[in-house]
């Protein structure tokens, strides 16, 4: 059974995902028609999280809602409050959720038992077998989906059954799935590019290290925000469940030092900066693809705020 698409928490290992503006990114290296690629890269804004958040919801509201219609229950899951769906990323600088949830640990524990729990899953298992198949061809057409593929960097595809209910949600809020899974993917992916450039960038390692140095100071000896993230990870897996609330609090200690330490180096501008750089040079086809998958994504949202209000 293919569940619904849902927002849970997410650790990423690069900078922030949310690109915007268009300001000198460095060398203003042109085309063949004499435009500099800061010209004609990525213009359209990203979705902020909290916005990505409302269109999953929508999602599954208007998943429900089909498959009532089909005469099965499908239950949407917004068990997660809007803050607990915040991503946690390589740049992490607010105090004030770094003081409540540190890294998130007790979040990703929260999602873990909610997936585990699965009520549609559960549900679905229950009934019996010739109703289970034609929940499973409400709810996304079952054998008899479409197909849908979309290339990635470096050749391979990924491919999606889409049918159903599935294909209904999706496409009152993007319009076409096919372009928004395959655009989707090729946005996704695009880090994957640059990332290794973006990592070595001199701007970028000139802020880190700023910030590592204001982490010594605050007695926190990491080389970068991902080391700090996996060290308090680390360090919790060998205290055990028995010194829980130690390792939480070590967390929280870790994490506002952090935050503290990111917008003293101002860390998420020159991420976001350098992302832009390099995600503007990227070739034509991506950028493309990028553009269109977030003027999809804020369509999407255009609508969702008809149909979802926003989490508390």
């Amino acid at each position: 059974m293919r569940r619904a698409l849902m927002l849970w928490c997410a650790v990423t290992v690069l900078a922030t995902a949310v690109v915007t503006g268009c300001g000198d990114g460095g060398d203003g290296a042109g085309n063949a028609s004499g435009q500099t690629r800061q010209a004609t890269g990525v213009r359209t804004p990203a979705l902020t999280w909290r916005q990505e958040v409302r269109v999953s919801d929508a999602l599954q509201r208007l998943t429900s809602r089909c498959m009532g219609r089909q005469g099965f229950t499908y239950q949407e899951e917004r068990e997660l409050t809007l803050q607990e769906s915040r991503p946690v990323r390589f740049v992490q600088d607010d105090l004030a959720w770094a003081r409540t949830y540190g890294y998130g640990s007790r979040i990703e524990a929260k999602s873990a038992r909610l997936r585990e729990r699965n009520i549609n899953g559960t549900y679905r298992q229950d009934l019996p077998a010739t109703r289970r198949a034609l929940f499973d061809q409400a709810l996304d057409g079952g054998n008899d989906a479409r197909m849908l593929t979309a290339p990635m960097p470096g050749g391979a595809e990924i491919r999606k059954r889409i049918g159903g209910c599935t294909e209904e949600a999706e496409r009152t809020l993007y319009g076409d799935p096919a372009e928004w899974f395959r655009t989707s993917k090729t946005a996704l992916s695009a880090n994957s590019l640059y990332a290794g450039r973006l990592m070595k960038d001199p701007q970028l390692t000139t802020a880190v290290q700023a910030w590592s140095a204001c982490m010594r100071e605050a007695g926190e000896p990491y080389p970068d925000p991902q080391a700090a993230q996996d060290g308090v990870r680390a360090a919790a897996v060998r205290r055990g469940a028995a010194r829980a609330e130690e390792s939480f609090a070590d967390e929280r200690r870790t994490a506002v030092a952090d935050a503290g330490c990111a917008r003293r180096a101002n860390l998420r501008a020159v991420a976001t900066t350098r992302e832009k750089y390099y995600l503007d040079r990227l070739p034509d086809r991506y950028v493309s693809d990028i553009d269109t998958y977030r003027r999809l994504g804020r369509q999407a949202y255009d609508r969702a705020v008809r149909i979802v209000p926003e989490r508390d």
